[in-house]
């Protein structure tokens, strides 16, 4: 017979009582091994003697100052009771980090007592070789007292320790920060620390636990390394620590670059461009995110001098598929208005003007450019549409035949070559009376009306001839004594099952009128390197369907029309938001995730307190986000941006600005405050100051130079 022990209950409740007392244990050395990588006894540097919500006063002695390679303006210290070296709980109020940034000198209450010792000092060492602190000039005693020096700081925030809910287990121990001080006691101590290697690295990396959650990926990609100052010295200690960007931080955000010209803006945004298009090759999650960059400068397409690598080499961003061995040619595409020699690849921003397909978006590409004319006549013929009516409505067709016939007419007076196939079809299209009253003119310009009628009478005219007929056509149709108005008083209430319409409608009119002005062929004229008659796609579409693909595209506008690339960007923009919008309003799920990249943002995004949702820009601006399109935008000025726009903005880059109008706008967002004088001051390139979404306070970083 086997032998059974059967548990009690006074047994059960100690291997319960053994259970949590390991656990508890476990949990105390996890918290301890955080709070060691924290706080590193060998970085002390002083006390902390003053403390409120927003500011402390630390007391620094210049032995702990230079044992820890300086303190510099703005380097991060943090303040602390805990004892890494002792068991922690850290469910007490003291097991916590205080996180400040040092802003400058303050104050201790000896001061002016101290600065006349030193003066007299000075006085002394004035005839001598010797410094006013040597041993023979100031006394042991003396010069110990006077190396204390007050520093007032900032308080960034706190760490501090949490368990996931619903778990008591070591591993479930979480580094959380609030970005304030919960409490503090004016007359209990703290010891201050100047966090280094991999304690710094801890703190510029760190990103919210639960933003991280709700995030497509956590892969984290080097941008640069931590810079507090202008002054940047090796033996600071602070060199090698890595910061980390968080690619999911930009998706449906916007992004800010601030910076002079020639102050890494642009080398910046090539940054946070290839660590998005990385995000492919991850090893945890693969994730293709739709790019395009507006490139007025031509910077990106194609291989630059600013861009070359280490032996000198000349690269481009449209070369990024080469730094990864999985990469694919064909996951980069570059488009632009003109070819480039170097670029045999490069697909043009060109529409068949005449094709039925894109007959509409011709016109789209013409009105746009012509938005700032304010003559009457172009902002008249800028609002005739090309909709195909039902086929079934045979009048209405008719109609609309006849418009696109004048339309096309008016694209080949402008110089627009038509397709060899496409011939002028007239037939049906110009009423028998009508040619009859144009050769029956008595006018003064009856030979101009006789001509037209004789063009419109042949067969098969020539797109030529239809051009030199309609300006006749309208001058008759305008001349009160042509014959004109009796022809149409016929047509609308005497010819066989007439409607009582008239034969010409407003679109029509405002077309023909085109004609008979002197500018009206060389205004469409504006937009025609951004026709082909050998296509009849619509490269707008072609750009949409990359980016839901994942690739990378990237639009050169250094060459061409300023206005003809507005009007390109501008299209191509309005696309990709209502493709998306679409999407949103349906109800579908997996919207393609698209970043676009803005260069020379003051040329698109709006001014000061211009918030008109017709432009697509604002739109976007205000509404991408819910319609899964971010947006990256670089410019020069903070004030250039319209201010909504800066309110939403959620991750910023801030380099070298030269000017208090810029700054004191930037001080109005995040602690930006505290970086305003560096910023003006440190012209370095690549310093910027980076707040991301899952960052909770501003870093200074040396962002990396760009390479393939």
């Amino acid at each position: 017979m086997t032998d059974v022990t059967f548990l009690t209950t006074e047994m059960v409740s100690e291997l319960e009582n053994l259970f949590a007392a390991d656990q508890s244990q476990a949990v105390e050395r996890a918290a301890q091994e955080i709070f060691q990588t924290l706080i590193q006894k060998n970085q002390y540097v002083g006390e902390v003697y003053s403390i409120s919500y927003e500011a402390a006063l630390v007391q620094i002695h210049d032995r702990h100052r230079m044992d820890v390679g300086g303190i510099p303006s703005l380097s991060f210290l943090i303040a602390t009771r805990v004892n890494p070296e002792e068991a922690i709980d850290y469910t007490t109020e003291d097991a916590s980090v205080i996180l400040l940034r040092v802003m400058d000198a303050a104050p201790l209450p000896n001061a002016v007592e101290a600065e006349r010792v030193r003066v007299e000092a000075a006085q002394r060492a004035s005839d001598q070789e010797k410094h006013w602190d040597d041993p023979d000039m100031m006394d042991g005693w003396t010069h110990r007292l006077l190396s204390f020096a007050g520093v007032k700081c900032r308080v960034i925030g706190t760490f501090f320790l949490d368990q996931t809910p619903g778990s008591e287990t070591a591993d479930s121990l979480v580094l959380r920060f609030g970005s304030d001080l919960s409490n503090y006691y004016p007359n209990r101590g703290l010891k201050v620390y100047k966090p280094n290697d991999k304690a710094l690295s801890l703190i510029v990396n760190y990103h919210d636990p639960d933003r991280k959650k709700e995030q497509q990926t956590n892969q984290t990609v080097t941008v640069g390394q931590i810079r507090y100052a202008s002054t940047n010295r090796a033996f600071q200690g602070i060199s090698n620590v890595d910061v980390k960007l968080l690619p999911a931080d930009l998706l449906g955000q916007k992004t800010a670059l601030f910076g002079m010209t020639r102050t890494g803006k642009s080398n910046t945004t090539k940054i946070i461009l290839q660590s998005v298009f990385n995000l492919r090759f991850s090893r945890e999650k693969q994730l293709r995110i739709g790019q395009i960059v507006f490139d007025p400068n031509g910077e990106y397409a194609n291989e630059n001098e600013q861009d070359a690598n280490q032996q000198k080499n000349p690269s481009a961003i449209k070369n990024l598929w080469k730094s990864h061995p999985d990469g694919q040619k064909e996951d980069v595409v570059t488009y632009g208005i003109l070819p480039h020699p170097n670029d045999p690849n490069r697909k043009l921003m060109l529409v068949n003007f005449f094709a039925d397909d894109t007959l509409q978006v011709g016109k789209t590409i013409i009105d746009a450019t012509l938005a700032a004319d304010s003559s009457k006549y172009i902002q008249n013929f800028r609002q005739v549409a090309f909709t195909l009516p039902d086929e079934n409505d045979i009048s209405a067709m008719t109609r609309y035949k006849r418009r696109v016939l004048v339309y096309r007419s008016l694209l080949a007076k402008a110089g627009f070559d038509p397709p060899k196939s496409l011939n002028p079809n007239i037939k049906g299209l110009f009423n028998q009376k009508l040619i009859q009253a144009l050769k029956d003119s008595e006018v003064d310009n009856q030979v101009n009306h006789k001509a037209a009628a004789a063009i419109l009478s042949k067969p098969n005219p020539k797109w030529s001839e239809l051009g030199v007929a309609f300006e006749y056509l309208y001058d008759f149709m305008t001349d009160k004594n042509s014959g004109y108005k009796d022809f149409e008083n016929w047509y609308m209430m005497e010819k066989p099952k007439a409607s009582g319409d008239p034969w010409a409608d407003e679109d029509l009119k405002k077309l023909l009128e085109m004609f008979s002005r002197p500018n009206g062929s060389k205004q469409i004229g504006k937009v025609l390197n951004q026709h082909t008659s050998s296509t009849t796609s619509d490269y707008a579409v072609e750009i949409y369907q990359y980016l839901k693909d994942g690739k990378l595209v990237i639009v050169d506008q250094s060459s061409g029309d300023p206005e003809v690339n507005q009007s390109s960007a501008d299209r191509i923009m309005w696309h990709i938001f209502q493709q998306n919008q679409s999407l949103f309003r349906e109800g579908k799920e997996n919207i393609p995730e698209i970043l676009v990249y803005l260069e020379e943002a003051h040329n698109l995004l709006p001014y000061g307190t211009d918030m008109d949702l017709k432009n697509v820009w604002v739109r976007t601006a205000k509404e991408g986000a819910k319609y899964h399109i971010g947006i990256v935008y670089a410019t020069q000025e903070v004030s250039s941006i319209q201010r909504n726009i800066l309110k939403n903005t959620a991750n910023w880059l801030i380099g070298h600005l030269n000017n208090t109008d810029e700054t004191k706008e930037l001080r109005k967002y995040y602690d930006f405050a505290d970086f305003e004088a560096s910023i003006r001051r440190a012209q370095d390139r690549g310093f910027l100051r980076v707040k991301t979404l899952s960052n909770l306070f501003v870093i200074p970083v040396q962002v990396n130079k760009f390479e393939v």
